[in-house]
């Protein structure tokens, strides 16, 4: 018989301290996407604006969508975005105060925000044969994590 894991790490005995997470990742898109994004004039609306709202909307849900994470409020959340030279970066910060981190709600947040993008972007980066051949999502990873010690 083989060990199996199941269930939701009990995280009763944890103290509530300060807690944040930093994520980011970047899609890499055509040099005409980049000049919609850029300009604010992709035909389906402001990219980095409708993302936004997806990295915070995914933050918020993160329990939904990873089945092992646990509810957590959420007290802050920041999207920013920032164009590159290959692509489109988003960089998400979570806050708490809370007995577990928020690293995967972080994660959560930069992969909803680039997908949004890309499917935003798709009637721009389709080719003929209706493919991607340019656009894609990588690097993403946390950057930072912090909790601060509890108090006695």
């Amino acid at each position: 018989m083989t060990d199996s894991w199941t269930g939701i790490v009990d995280i009763g005995d944890k103290p509530v301290v300060a807690r944040e997470a930093i994520a980011t990742g970047i899609l890499i898109l055509s040099d005409q996407s980049m000049d919609l994004v850029e300009n604010g004039r992709s035909p389906k609306g402001e990219v980095r604006e409708a993302s936004t709202i997806a990295a915070i909307q995914a933050v918020k849900e993160t329990p939904r969508t990873l089945p092992h994470c646990h509810p957590i409020p959420i007290e802050g959340c920041t999207v920013d975005w920032i164009i590159e030279e290959s692509g489109l970066r988003c960089t998400v910060s979570v806050r708490t105060h809370w007995s577990t981190g928020v690293e995967m709600e972080a994660l959560c947040g930069v992969s909803a925000g680039l997908l949004c993008a890309w499917d935003m972007l798709k009637p721009i980066e389709k080719d003929r044969n209706g493919q991607y051949p340019r656009a894609k999502i990588d690097d993403i990873r946390g950057i930072r994590k912090k909790k601060s010690e509890p108090q006695d």
